[in-house]
């Protein structure tokens, strides 16, 4: 597998951080869970459970073998070291200054372990005047600009109800990882990778940024509307909903075929998409008188026929049964010491030649303490 030659040191917890971790495990990484007495990773007290494990842990952890080291004992500091000696990459996710006092920062690992790529994960980043706060998702996307341009137009601001800023930091915290890792082919040095869900949440705030620094108004509330694109959102249909990708001009005249109202491609509200964005609320309404005439699968299979983008807005039992989801292999099975047969969300990232896999489930706390701390001394690789 593609980076069955590295050896990860996940220190993390919660889920940014551990989500980073398993991008690597996906794709062959050795990645060692460092997880303290007790409780362990919070993470293992998050609901809904399996026999007592954390469904959403074990969603984050597959891949990686787990050990327990008390890191504030000399005992278990020796332990970390030995185990950072020959290690490629370190993920933390701790609030910044921990990881120091600890004496586990990235200036005392480096001087360990020239080569070590060492990867922080934080709420506001490294430094700054806010970085000394913790962070959550909730509070990034509030922060960032993502809350207040979500909900609807005249409602409040509104939460994405997935945790968007925690999975994206874990991966820019994997790019960031890969990147110092091609930058180590050519120095042979390593270097620490700073990462933080508010960079992260403002990063994500893509069309927002460039509008507001193109007119200097602050983006509104959109609700379903797209800032520079029309139509583009989701449409009622006599059953259900239905999304239509019908901005650009090719698929704009061919859906007003598809909704046998032709008249409109001509109408000079709606003849460039400039045109459809400034009158979009008008537009919707047109479409929407006619898209209720129909069901969600009638309209999806006449939009598809024609080639424009579309697709029927599916709950989550709907998705996981879909041909394309299982034909992509994106539900695996694991079998698990205490939680038996689960399924986990698969791998998204596609190698033609050295593809990723999840080849065992998310750790026991501490399950692999003993083999991992005699690998360390005995110079064992793992398989």
């Amino acid at each position: 597998m593609a980076l069955s030659h590295l050896k990860v040191l996940d220190l993390t917890s919660n889920l940014s951080g551990p989500y980073c971790a398993m991008i690597l495990a996906d794709q062959g990484a050795d990645v060692i869970k460092i997880e303290r007495p007790n409780v362990g990773d919070d993470m293992r007290l998050t609901p809904p459970f399996i026999n007592g494990e954390s469904a959403p842990f074990m969603s984050a952890n597959r891949n990686k073998r787990s050990v327990i080291l008390d890191l504030k004992t000399e005992e278990g500091l020796a332990d970390f070291k030995r185990l950072v000696a020959d290690a490629d990459i370190l993920i933390e996710n701790f609030k910044p200054g921990t990881a120091d006092r600890i004496g586990i920062g990235y200036d005392a690992m480096r001087t360990l372990n020239p080569r070590l790529i060492y990867c922080s994960i934080s709420g506001f980043g490294q430094t700054g005047p806010y970085a000394s706060r913790g962070g959550f998702d909730l509070i990034s996307q509030a922060m960032t600009g993502l809350a207040a341009i979500c909900g609807d137009e005249d409602g409040p601001p509104h939460r994405l109800p997935i945790p968007v800023t925690d999975i994206c930091a874990g991966m820019n915290g994997a790019i960031g990882i890969l990147t110092a890792l091609a930058a180590r082919e050519k120095s042979g040095r390593g270097q620490q990778v700073d990462v933080s869900l508010f960079e992260t949440g403002i990063a994500l705030g893509f069309y927002e940024g460039a509008s507001f620094f193109a007119t200097g108004e602050t983006p509104e509330r959109l609700g379903q509307r797209h800032r520079g694109s029309a139509p583009y959102q989701i449409f009622a249909t006599a059953d259900g909903h239905v999304a239509i990708g019908g901005a650009a001009q090719r698929f704009w005249s061919l859906t007003c075929k598809v909704i046998d109202r032709e008249d409109l491609v001509d109408d000079p509200r709606f003849v460039q998409k400039a045109d459809r964005v400034k009158n979009n609320k008008v537009l919707v309404e047109i479409m929407e008188q006619e898209l209720l005439k129909k069901t969600t699968q009638e309209w999806f299979e006449l939009l598809d026929a024609e080639g424009i983008p579309a697709g029927p807005v599916m709950n989550h039992e709907q998705m996981f049964s879909d041909p394309q989801t299982l034909a992509r292999d994106m539900i695996a099975e694991v079998d698990h010491p205490t939680a038996g047969n689960t399924r986990l969300v698969g791998v998204p990232i596609k190698l033609s030649d050295t593809p990723g896999s999840i080849r065992r489930p998310a750790p026991r706390h501490g399950e692999h303490t003993e083999e991992v701390l005699n690998e360390s001394i005995n110079g064992v690789a793992a398989e």
